[in-house]
């Protein structure tokens, strides 16, 4: 047996091209129109419809069939009990790096999965908004570390996490502004008994360790019924992330009243080197600390090539 098939069958995943994979979506139909991805692209991401059809349209119904027999194992469940349960919905995780766009690919899975028939609620929710207010973090000297694990109120988000997966009802979660660059007052997002949450972060397959005295806690992954990752090289990540912050100059940052609005009057050279500095010290250094290491937790690994375009899907063997 060569090297090749001997990692191959060792591996936990089962490995697709994205012409493999696009293979899988049999003859479901795309629900969505070209007007509607406009809206739900990041700022400055590239995707196509051609894409969402071989990528993303097999992966909503490998989810729906996932969907269908969890709420099949749910009334199994309430007829032996002889009582019905709260509606407990299936939750999906998105993580990867700042960058490799995970917020289109959360909302194009929320609409893609809302438009099957035994699951049209479909929430979304990032977990941006979990992060601690910017006076917390200045008090705390963790401005520079935006986005690292200390960064966030984890009990918060597991409270959350824990009421959304017991049932209750019209359970608030924070919101975050990327204009403001802080979490924004008195806003929130309320989540009343989906069919299906889908939570979109960049820690949110790591462990949490708690501090000297505490008692331990759950994860955030540990809530999830299913956990996508979005990768990519590490260069390629790095270049995105720059031609993102050069484009946001002559927008949202040329606002007075955003957060970055000093940044907006630097030259091409002056940005790049401040967008570098930022990805270098803060991103790449979560990055490699905390996100990474999480990859091989998620059952679906997303690989995009340079070009922004996923190119391999890994699947975890069940």
């Amino acid at each position: 047996m060569s090297d090749t098939i001997e990692r191959a069958h060792l591996s936990p995943y089962r490995h697709f091209t994205a012409a493999e994979w696009g293979e899988l979506r049999k003859d479901t139909p795309l629900p969505l129109s070209e007007a509607e991805l406009e809206e739900l692209k990041g700022f400055g991401e590239r995707i196509s419809l051609d894409e969402v059809s071989e990528i993303y349209l097999p992966l909503s119904r490998l989810l729906n069939l996932y969907v269908l027999e969890t709420q099949e194992l749910y009334r199994v469940t309430s007829d032996f009990l002889g009582r019905a349960q709260a509606k407990v919905p299936y939750i999906i995780g998105v993580a990867g790096s700042v960058a490799v766009g995970k917020s289109t690919t959360a909302r194009i899975l929320r609409t893609l999965l809302a438009r099957w028939p035994n699951h049209p609620k479909v929430d979304l929710i990032t977990t941006d908004g979990f992060l601690f207010p910017n006076r917390i973090l200045e008090e705390r000297d963790l401005m520079g570390r935006k986005g690292f694990p200390e960064s966030f109120d984890v009990r918060r988000l597991i409270q959350f996490l824990s009421d959304v997966k017991a049932g209750s009802r019209n359970v608030e979660a924070p919101v975050y502004s990327h204009f403001t660059y802080d979490i924004v007052p008195d806003d929130k997002i309320v989540v009343d008994q989906p069919d299906i949450l889908v939570v979109e972060g960049l820690n949110v397959f790591q462990p949490w360790k708690p501090a000297e005295g505490e008692e331990p806690q759950p994860f955030v992954s540990d809530f999830f019924d299913f956990s996508i990752y979005l990768d990519a090289d590490e260069e390629a990540i790095r270049r995105w992330y720059i031609e993102r912050f050069l484009s946001l100059r002559s927008t949202s940052f040329s606002d007075p009243k955003a957060y970055f609005h000093r940044y907006a009057k630097l030259s091409d050279d002056e940005a790049v080197r401040t967008a570098d500095s930022i990805w270098t010290s803060i991103n790449l250094a979560n990055l490699r600390k905390n996100i990474l290491p999480t990859r091989q937790r998620a059952q679906l690994i997303l690989r995009k090539g340079d070009d922004h375009r996923i190119r391999d899907v890994a699947l975890r063997k069940l």
